[in-house]
C-alpha cells in the first residue's frame, strides 16, 4: 500500500529535541559518514527523476541550497559575519558536486564554524550579565532581522547581542525579578543554548543539509533520518511501544511531563508528573545507564522498545532535592495510542429565545492512518474515518440537530482517510481528482453506499487547515453538502508519498532514511485547485495571519495554480439560497457579542506586533506600553464578563479546547511585547522544511517517550502577563495549569460556527421549500437517536 500523504506538520514532530549539559570545552569538528554520502546520492536519484517537478542537480540548484542551509543555519543572521560569508561563497555551485562525489566537507565545515560562533556570542552574553545595562538610555533592538544585511565585523556582532541581552533583561525586570535571578536565569539560559547546539550530532546535520536540498525543489519535499521517520510514522498511526510518558528537559534531567492514560506508567502508579529519569536500563538485569544530560531524543530512543519487553527507569522524585534518594522501578513495554491527537466530540447547546438546538461538534486534529497495520489486514488498525465514524453514531444517539467537523490547525495526512471521510456524508461519488507527473489523472472516489450522518453539516476551518483538509472542505463545498466557516485555508494542493531508502538500498537496518516527495497534485471535483488559494468559506471569519506571512503563498517555490476538467458528480444541495441569510444573521449578531469584538481587536493588536521590526530598551517606554496593554486587555475582560452576564443561557460554553487563534504570546527571536493575543500563527504548522538545528534554537524543547507530542497549548493565556521565561523555565506543574486554564477558556470562534448552524436548522425547520434546496437528501426534523 502506498503511503500517499497530504500533510504539513513536519517541523513539530521529526525536528530532534535536546537536553543540556556539556562541559565548556570546545565540541568536536562532525563530518559525514560514508552511510549518509551514499544516502546523499540515493535521495537525489529519487528527486530528479521521480518527482512531480523533476530538478536537475546542477549549479543553479547548488545556489538554492546554499541559500536554504544558510538560512537554516542562521536565518536570523545572528552568529555569522560577512566575513564568513564571503569564505562560504567558494561553495555556492560546487554542493551538487559534494553530493555526487559522495564528499561532505562543505556543508559540514559551514556548520561547524556556526558551532563555533555560537560559542562566541554565547561566552559574549554571559560576560555581559555580570555588568549590568542603563535601562534610561533610549535605544531600539530590531528582532526581526530576516531581510537585515549580514553583520560587517564581530563588534557589530556584540553590538546586536548586546542589546539582545539587554532585552532578556527588561523582560524579567518588568516582570519583578530581582538583579540576582535575572543573573542566574540568563547565565543558564546562554548556557543550555550553547549545550543544545553542542550536542547536535551528524544526522542533524546532515537532515539539515539534504531538507536544504529536498525543499529547494519545492516546499512539502523533505528529507527524514531514520530517526525521524520513526517519529513520523508514530504520528501517522497515532500508536507506539513504549511505557506511555510526555517526557521534556528539566534542566540536566528528563523530567515527566505527562502520563498517558492507560498506559504501563499510569497503570503502575509509580510515575507522577515532574519525577526526574536519571538513568535507563533494558531487561530485568541490563545494567543501569545514566542519562542526565543526555539528549532528550536519546533518552526516548532508549525507554521505547519493542512490545512486552522490560525497561527499568532509575528516578529522582518530583519532591526529593538532588541529593535525594533515587527509586528504581521496572515497566513491561506496550502498545500505547495517543489520544490526544485523536477525533474527539463534544456538544454546544445554542438557545436563542425560546429555541434550543443541540450541535454535536467532532475535532479532528489530522487525518491519521495506521498504514503498516492496514496493510497487513489488521481489522482494528487505527483510522481518523472509521473514529470519526464512532463518534458520529454516539452523537445521534445524542440526538443532536446538526454537526461540525472542527479542522482548524490540521494540516492533512492520509490521502485514503480525505477520501473515505468525505465519503461519511455523501452517498457515492468522487471526491479528489488526482494529476500525476506524466500529466495522467485519476479520481479518487466514494464508493461505500448511505451516509453516517445525512443532517445538517458545517466545516469550520483556519489558516492552518491543509492538505488532506483541503480536499474534505472542498468535496463537501462542491456537492453543497454542508456550509464552510471560518478562513481561506493553506492552499496546499499537492500529493506526498514516502520513499524508503534502506528498502530500496537493501539494507537490513534503519540507515539511510526516507524521502518525502511530492509525486502529484490534486484538484477538486469541479475541476478547480486549492493550490495556493486555498478553500474561500462560505461565512468568512476575521484573518488570524496574514497569507504573506503563513500559507502556500508565503514559499517562494509553490507550484502555480491551475485547473483540469471536472469529474462527473451532481452536487447533492444548493446552499446559495441560504448562505446570504447565515451572513446576515451572523453580521447581526456579532455586531452586538463582547467577546467577538475582543477577538477582532486582539487579532488587530496581533496584527499591528507583527508589523513591527524593533522594540524599544527603555525601561519607562515599555513600562507604559506594557500597562496599557494590561488596562486594555482588563477593560475587555470587564466588557467581556459584563456581555456573558447580559447573554447567560444563550450558549453552553464548548467542552473542547480553546482555540489557539487568540492565545499565544507574541515572541520572535526570545523578544516578547506586552502579553497581545497573537493569532495562529504560533498555532500553525511551521514552515516545513525539516530543520534539525530548530530546537537546538527553539524555546521549548520537548519530546515523548510514549507520543513525540511537540504541543505547545500552554504557552498561552492573554490573561498572563509576560513573566520574561522561556518555557522550559517555567515549573512543569504550574506549566500544566497553564494549558488547563486555557484549555477551559470559551472558544468564541466555534461557538459563533454552531450559532450558524444553529440558524440553518431554525431556517430549514420554517421554511419546507427552503429545506428542499438545502438539504433534500435527510428529513429536516432532528435525526432520530440510534437504539
Amino acid at each position: 500500500m502506498r503511503k500517499l500523504l497530504l500533510t504539513l506538520a513536519l517541523g513539530a514532530l521529526i525536528a530532534p529535541a535536546f537536553a543540556t549539559t556539556t562541559p565548556d570545552a570546545a565540541a568536536p569538528l562532525l563530518k559525514a559518514t560514508p552511510a549518509q554520502a551514499e544516502a546523499a546520492v540515493w535521495a537525489t536519484r529519487f528527486l530528479t527523476r521521480f518527482h512531480y517537478k523533476p530538478t536537475p542537480l546542477d549549479d543553479a540548484m547548488s545556489e538554492k541550497i546554499y541559500k536554504r542551509y544558510l538560512e537554516s543555519l542562521d536565518g536570523d543572521k545572528l552568529f555569522f559575519t560577512q566575513a564568513d560569508i564571503d569564505k562560504f561563497e567558494k561553495y555556492k555551485d560546487k554542493l551538487d558536486d559534494a553530493i555526487y562525489d559522495q564528499d561532505l566537507g562543505a556543508p559540514y565545515a559551514m556548520f561547524n564554524i556556526y558551532q563555533q560562533r555560537v560559542a562566541d556570542r554565547v561566552a559574549y552574553s554571559r560576560a555581559l550579565l555580570a555588568k549590568g545595562f542603563d535601562f534610561g538610555v533610549d535605544e531600539n533592538y530590531q528582532y526581526d532581522r530576516e531581510k537585515a544585511p549580514w553583520a560587517k565585523d564581530a563588534a557589530e556582532l556584540d553590538d546586536l547581542w548586546r542589546k539582545r541581552v539587554k532585552n532578556d533583561w527588561l523582560r524579567l525586570k518588568l516582570a519583578n525579578k530581582p538583579d540576582k535571578d535575572i543573573r542566574d536565569t540568563l547565565d543558564k539560559r546562554y548556557a543550555n543554548y550553547l549545550d543544545r547546539v553542542r550536542q547536535l550530532n551528524s544526522e542533524d546535520v546532515f537532515q539539515t543539509f539534504m531538507n536544504a536540498y529536498a525543499s529547494s525543489i519545492e516546499p512539502h519535499t523533505n528529507y527524514l533520518g531514520p530517526r525521524a521517520s520513526e517519529n513520523f510514522d508514530i504520528a501517522m498511526k497515532l500508536s507506539l511501544e513504549g511505557i506511555g510518558a510526555v517526557l521534556q528537559r528539566d534542566d540536566d534531567y528528563t523530567a515527566i511531563r505527562e502520563i498517558v492514560p492507560g498506559g504501563p506508567a499510569a497503570l503502575s502508579g509509580k510515575l507522577k508528573v515532574g519525577d526526574r529519569i536519571v538513568g535507563v536500563g533494558q531487561g530485568e538485569s541490563g545494567p543501569i545507564v545514566d542519562v542526565v544530560g543526555w539528549r532528550l531524543d536519546d533518552v526516548v530512543e532508549k525507554i521505547r522498545g519493542a512490545k512486552d519487553t522490560v525497561v527499568r527507569l532509575e528516578v529522582l522524585p518530583l519532591d526529593a532535592g538532588p541529593d535525594g534518594k533515587h527509586v528504581t522501578l521496572s515497566l513491561v513495554r506496550k502498545k500505547v495510542s495517543i489520544e490526544e491527537q485523536a477525533a474527539k466530540k463534544s456538544i454546544i447547546d445554542v438557545k436563542e429565545g425560546s429555541r434550543e438546538h443541540r450541535i454535536g461538534v467532532i475535532s479532528l486534529p489530522t487525518f491519521y492512518q495506521d498504514f503498516e497495520a492496514r496493510r497487513r489486514g489488521d481489522r482494528n488498525y487505527k483510522s481518523a474515518t472509521r473514529d470519526v465514524e464512532r463518534l458520529l453514531g454516539e452523537l445521534r444517539a445524542d440526538k443532536v440537530d446538526g454537526v461540525i467537523i472542527d479542522l482548524r490547525n490540521n494540516g492533512g495526512g492520509s490521502l485514503a482517510e480525505a477520501t473515505d471521510l468525505t465519503g461519511l456524508f455523501i452517498d457515492k461519488g468522487p471526491v479528489v481528482q488526482v494529476r500525476n507527473a506524466n500529466g495522467q489523472v485519476e479520481v479518487e472516489s466514494d464508493t461505500k453506499g448511505g451516509m453516517a450522518w445525512d443532517g445538517p453539516l458545517g466545516v469550520l476551518v483556519n489558516r492552518a487547515s491543509a492538505s488532506a483538509s483541503e480536499i474534505f472542505a472542498a468535496a463537501i463545498q462542491d456537492y453543497g453538502r454542508g456550509v464552510i466557516i471560518g478562513e481561506p485555508t493553506f492552499g496546499k494542493g499537492t500529493v506526498q508519498n514516502l520513499v524508503d531508502l534502506d528498502e530500496v538500498a537493501h539494507n537490513e537496518k534503519p540507515t539511510f532514511g526516507e524521502v518525502k516527495m511530492t509525486i502529484a497534485q490534486f484538484f477538486r471535483i469541479n475541476g478547480g485547485s486549492t493550490q495556493l488559494r486555498g478553500v474561500t468559506p462560505d461565512i468568512s471569519f476575521p484573518l488570524t495571519v496574514d497569507a504573506k506571512d503563513f500559507g502556500e503563498s508565503s514559499y517562494d517555490n509553490a507550484l502555480p495554480w491551475t485547473s483540469i476538467a471536472p469529474a462527473k458528480y451532481k452536487p447533492v444541495a444548493d446552499l446559495k439560497p441560504i448562505v446570504p441569510m447565515l451572513i446576515q444573521r451572523h453580521d447581526a449578531r456579532i455586531a452586538n457579542n463582547v467577546e467577538w469584538k475582543n477577538f477582532e481587536a486582539d487579532l488587530a493588536d496581533a496584527r499591528a506586533l507583527r508589523a513591527e521590526k524593533t522594540i524599544s530598551l527603555n525601561e519607562a517606554v515599555r513600562r507604559k506600553e506594557r500597562d496599557e496593554q494590561e488596562a486594555k486587555r482588563k477593560a475587555r475582560e470587564g466588557l467581556a464578563a459584563q456581555g456573558a452576564d447580559e447573554h447567560a443561557g444563550s450558549a453552553t460554553p464548548s467542552t473542547d479546547p480553546a482555540s489557539k487563534a487568540v492565545q499565544k504570546i507574541h515572541e520572535d527571536a526570545g523578544v516578547a511585547r506586552p502579553r497581545a493575543n497573537a493569532a495562529d500563527a504560533d498555532a500553525a504548522p511551521k514552515k516545513e522544511a525539516a530543520k534539525a538545528l530548530d530546537d537546538a534554537k527553539a524555546k521549548d524543547a520537548k519530546a515523548a517517550s510514549s507520543s513525540a507530542d511537540d504541543s505547545d497549548d500552554g504557552d498561552d493565556a492573554a490573561s498572563s502577563a509576560d513573566d520574561g521565561l522561556q518555557p522550559d523555565e517555567r515549573n512543569i506543574n504550574s506549566d500544566l495549569a497553564r494549558e488547563k486554564e486555557a484549555k477551559q477558556r470559551r472558544d468564541v470562534v466555534l461557538d459563533e460556527a454552531a450559532h450558524i448552524l444553529a440558524d440553518e436548522i431554525g431556517l430549514i425547520r420554517a421554511d419546507n421549500k427552503l429545506a428542499q434546496q438545502v438539504l433534500p437528501h435527510a428529513v429536516a426534523t432532528p435525526t432520530p437517536a440510534v437504539d
